[in-house]
């Protein structure tokens, strides 16, 4: 069942979504060259602990960390450990969860380190704006599976691949509502699109092949041909004038 949330509920993920934000604006001077996924680990734990906040990822599941940091080839639930050194060259994707007053926020970021390829600019550029091509679909009438046409005809234009094993969700009170929301989709299918309804978009792209494979720590999603992966995630509330981010500062 898809909820319906109130304003006021509404209004709790939007301060959820926008100390999320704040969060990640702190967390970019540790995502540098000869930094680590653990530091950025601890000092989310610590930031978190201090504000109140609950890490939403931490024991969810069975998943032992606060952040995903996947690294280049990595999609997706990548464990922040000390001996991922980031690189020039690499580039970073963070996925974190923020609990505030029982509402959730869910948002990630892809950072480039140091000097890339144009490609790879590429890749990161148009995973982001997938995202914003994606809910621009997010309007009371419309259906779920606009969302995901609307991501995958942008992505594979430019000659990426969209993962196809994870996908968007309604997100509140539980990290993980109805309905599943794929980054790719036929127009008019789906789940109708009604106002308040509360999503988790997150398109994640390939420069190669969209197939995956999961390695033995039973967590982290790679790209089965070793092929460089980009994710961008927000968390938005459906309006009557369209979509509102809630995890971008205002």
């Amino acid at each position: 069942m898809i909820l319906i949330k109130t304003q006021s509920e509404v209004d709790k993920m939007k301060r959820a979504g926008q100390q999320l934000a704040i969060l990640f604006e702190k967390i970019k001077d540790l995502v540098v060259e000869g930094s680590s996924a653990y530091e950025v680990e601890k000092y989310v734990n610590i930031y978190m602990k201090e504000k109140g906040f609950i890490p939403t990822f931490k024991g969810y599941g069975g998943f032992p960390y606060a952040t995903c940091i996947s690294v280049n080839e990595e999609i997706v639930h990548g464990f922040p450990l000390k001996e991922k050194v980031f690189k020039s060259g690499d580039i970073v994707s963070i996925d974190m969860g923020l609990t505030l007053d029982g509402y959730i926020a869910d948002a990630a970021r892809t950072f480039i380190i140091g000097e890339v390829s144009e490609e790879v600019k590429k890749l990161v550029e148009i995973t982001e704006k997938s995202f914003w091509i994606g809910i621009e679909q997010a309007i009371p009438g419309n259906r779920i599976g606009d969302i995901g046409h609307a991501i995958q005809n942008y992505v594979e234009s430019f000659g990426f691949s969209i993962i196809k094993d994870y996908v968007g969700h309604g997100v509140g009170r539980k990290l993980h509502e109805d309905p599943q929301i794929p980054n790719y989709g036929e127009k008019g299918k789906g789940p109708l699109i009604r106002k308040r309804m509360t999503f988790a978009i997150e398109p994640m792209v390939s420069i190669g092949d969209w197939r995956v494979k999961v390695l033995d720590d039973g967590w982290t999603a790679i790209t089965a041909d070793k092929s460089l992966s980009a994710h961008y995630e927000n968390t938005i509330v459906v309006t009557e004038n369209g979509p509102e981010v809630l995890t971008i500062l205002e």
